[in-house]
Parts: structure tokens; sequence; C-alpha cells
């Protein structure tokens, strides 16, 4: 006699399907997917950028600050409003109306000054910020509180290995002498690939007339829980603020090292940093389950020490295996960041307004980048040891706060 497991209990688990089909659904894996092609575009602009900007345009270092902090600062407010309309008009609809826009940034290649570079990355920056936070709602409103974690992680890492495919395909076009635009250029192929994944998700949001029920539900119920989450919400954003005045743009260790060693050098430790990024993500999403805790010491101290021994390494010639360790420090602590930010935000805040939760958060973020690209931007022209420790200090201080004042959700 056959026995019915789903009558006597929870039925056996036998087979890898059997435990993937629980969370990776379809629409779970078509917004992974458009992350996936969105970075294995713009990934290459970001690696690809400083190296332009700098050692082609001739631009001082420094302007390498003040056009991450244009791209950042103002992007800021493009995920801000994304969030909130995101959650009032549809958050499909946003997610593909920032998304289509992002190829602008794949004409930068075709400037021929330093201002005309930084227009048009940051104007495809925006698009970017515009579209992220209702990316990153609708995958958390279609998967269950125990999957959130798992389900960012996969997201991040198929979000990374987009960018591990474009630092791989720029680093050969470098090796093999392909103009700059024309590598730029290729990179909108992807990102339009992203945006079509998109179109393609079944999702199709909630009733908006929960809303108000909600609202006042909330308003009846002022529950010692609710009050925690509300602590822990605004911890993590006053965390991610202050870590965002740490949070350089990435194009700063790529000339590190392109300038202690060699462009190809400095490419391949993106290449590197993504990797490690994607890998440890993913593995934060299933292993961490105490959110806040590892988010602090895996998350924000651990690119404090990855950001201190960047520096050292250059300061004092240490050598390019050293810098490359505290690379690998940058990637762990990314990925954890990248997995247990969201998953936060997407516990703590219900479905009607997670997309204005995502735009706060990476409202929050952007908003520190804007200081600190600008910060280290003049501070790196003085030394990078100073750029660095300044990063390294921010960094653990957000980890602190984060310690001191968050609860676990």
């Amino acid at each position: 006699m056959t026995t019915n497991h789903s009558r006597l209990g929870s039925p056996r688990i036998h087979s890898w399907e059997d435990v993937t089909k629980k969370w990776l659904t379809r629409d779970v894996l078509l917004i992974s997917l458009s992350a996936f092609f969105a970075d294995a575009g713009y990934q290459a602009l970001i690696a690809g950028f400083p190296i332009f900007l700098v050692l082609y345009l001739k631009a001082p270092v420094y302007y390498l600050g003040i056009a991450m902090a244009f791209a950042y600062g103002i992007g800021s407010l493009f995920a801000y409003f994304g969030g909130k309309l995101a959650d009032k008009y549809g958050k499909k609809k946003i997610a593909i109306l920032g998304n289509i826009f992002i190829p602008i940034l794949s004409f930068t290649g075709f400037a021929s000054i330093a201002s005309e570079a930084a227009a048009l990355f940051s104007a495809g920056w925006w698009a970017r910020n515009f579209r992220t936070p209702a990316r990153r709602a609708m995958i958390g409103d279609i998967s269950t509180k125990l999957d959130k974690s798992r389900v960012y992680g996969f997201l991040n890492a198929l979000d990374v290995s987009g960018g591990v495919v474009a630092v791989i395909y720029l680093s050969l076009g470098i090796y093999f002498g392909v103009a700059f635009n024309i590598i730029f250029l290729a990179t909108a192929i992807p990102i339009l690939i992203s945006s079509l994944c998109l179109f393609l998700v079944s999702y199709k949001g909630l009733p908006r007339r929960n809303v108000v029920h909600e609202i006042k539900r909330k308003g009846r119920i002022a529950t010692k829980a609710i009050k925690s989450k509300v602590q822990t919400y605004r911890s993590v954003i006053v965390a991610t603020g202050i870590y965002g005045l740490s949070f350089y743009s990435m194009s700063f260790p790529v000339l590190t090292i392109a300038q202690e060693s060699k462009d190809i050098y400095g490419v391949l430790s993106y290449l590197v940093f993504l990797i490690v990024s994607a890998i440890f993500g993913y593995i934060a999403g299933i292993v961490f389950k105490k959110a806040v805790r590892n988010l602090s010491i895996f998350g924000y101290i651990m690119a404090g020490i990855g950001s201190l021994i960047l520096g050292l390494s250059y300061a004092f010639g240490l050598g390019i295996i050293v810098s490359y360790f505290g690379i690998f420090l940058l990637g762990i602590a990314a990925g954890t960041i990248e997995t247990l930010e969201p998953t936060i935000i997407s516990i703590i805040k219900n479905r009607h307004s997670s997309a204005s939760g995502m735009g706060s958060l990476t409202a929050s973020r952007s908003a520190g980048l804007f200081m600190a690209n600008i910060i280290l931007g003049f501070l790196y022209f003085e030394g990078p040891l100073y750029a660095y420790s300044f990063a390294a200090f921010m960094a653990v201080l957000a980890g602190i706060v984060l310690l001191t004042f968050g609860r676990e959700p």
C-alpha cells in the first residue's frame, strides 16, 4: 500500500528540484535574470569608466569623485521617488520604465570631454536607481518570509554574475585593443534583454484598496513587535546612510591597482570582487539567520577592514596580492550587504509599502555615496591611504550603530 504523505504530514523532499520549486518560481527566475543581463551591461561601464575618464580623457582623479557623486547623489532622489511611484502605480511598470532608459550610459564612450562622459554615465545611472526599489520589492513580494534571504541571495548571485561577464568581455576588449566607445556601446544589448525579462514577469501587484485597510489596521494595533520593527527599520536606514559615506565607487580600487601595476590588473580586481560577492552573497542568504548581526559584522565592519588593507597596501608598497586580499574582503562585505539589507527591509515592510522601503534604503545609501565620492576624490588626490582610512572608519561606525540599535526582525 502506498503512503499519501500529503495526508499524514509534510511531504518528504526527494530531490534538488523539490527544494527549488518552493522558492525558485518563474517570476523569481525572470527577475533574477533581468538583474543578470542588466549587470552584464552596465558593470562594464563601472569598471571601464575610471580608466576612460582619467587615463584617456586626462581628467584629474578628483574629477572622478565629482562625477560619481553627481551620479549617485542625484540618483538618490530617483531611487526615493521610484519607490514611492512603484507602490502607487505598480512595481512592474516602474521597474520596466527605469530599466529601458539605462542604455543611455552605453554612449559614454563617444564623449570627447570629461563633463560629457560624466553626464551620459549619470543619466543612465539615474534610470538604474529609479527602477531598483521596484525590482527589489517585486521579488520580495512573491517570496515567503522564510525564503526571502535565499531569494535575495540568489538575486544577488545572478546580479553579480552578470557583472563578472561584463568585466570579462571588458578585459578582453582592452587586451585586444578594442576602442572604449565600441565596448561601451555593446553594453546596450544585454540591458535591453534585461528589460524584456521584466516585461515577461507575470506579477501584477496588489489591489490598491487594501492599502487603506492596512494603514487603519496598523493604526489600531501598536504592539511591541511593530515598534521593534520600526526601530530596526530606522537603524538599517541610518546605518546604510553612514555606510554610504564609506562606500566609494569601485572605480577607486580599480584605479588604485591600475596605478600600482597595469590597467588589466585593475580591471581584473573588479572581476575578483564580483565573483566573491556573488558566491558569498548566495551563501549568506542560506546560512545567516541573524540578519542584523551578520549584516553589521560581515557586511559593514568587513568592508571597513577591506578598505584599510587597500590603503595600507598602496601606501607601503605591500604588493598586488595584499591589495587583492582587500578586494576579497570587500567582495564578502558587498555580497552580505546586498543580500541581508533588502531581506531585512522586505520582512519589516508590508507588501503595500515594500517599494517605498527599498527606495528609502537605496536613497540613504546613495545620499552617503554623494558625499563619499566627493570626499574620497579629494582625499585620494592627497593620497589613497587618506581616502581608504576615512572609508574604513565610516564603515566600522555603520556596523557599530546597527549592532547597538538594531533588533532581529
